[in-house]
């Protein structure tokens, strides 16, 4: 697999997510709040009461990250991939550190799962950005 296509599964990936969640909490935002991330579980109403505001600024804010990992993906310049992998990034890490500090509200499974997702907010940005340091990586042959 080439660096390439490497990048742009990775933002491909992040944009997918983004987009899935985005679509949920701007669209749905009571059965965002109420069943995500899906399949029996219940991950955001164990964390306080419902605000329809909040999860809908969630789905906005997710969507208009997708946007910017999506021109990433389809551009691969290192300007964008950069500057959608600190996104990600400025996002992604206080997430994940709030998930960590707060694991009790979870089942020890649920928490697993959830950090472990949250997880890859911070590794592939990261990734992402150490990949597009040297531009023959990204160049296309």
């Amino acid at each position: 697999m080439t660096y390439r296509q490497w990048t742009r599964i990775a933002l491909g990936y992040l944009a997918v997510v983004s987009i899935m969640i985005g679509v949920w909490a701007q669209f749905a935002p009571r059965s965002f709040y109420e069943d995500f991330p899906g399949l029996g579980r219940a991950w955001v109403r164990v964390d306080g009461p419902y605000n329809e505001h909040l999860v809908r600024d969630v789905g906005g804010l997710n969507l208009a990250l997708a946007v910017v990992l999506v021109a990433a993906m389809i551009s691969l310049t290192r300007p964008l991939i950069v500057a959608a992998a600190v996104a990600s990034l400025a996002t992604g890490i206080p997430h994940l550190v709030y998930h960590i500090v707060n694991a009790d509200l979870l089942s020890a499974g649920d928490a697993a799962m959830s950090i472990g997702g949250l997880a890859l907010f911070a590794v592939l940005p990261i990734a992402l950005i150490i990949v597009s340091r040297v531009p023959s990586r990204l160049a296309a042959h």
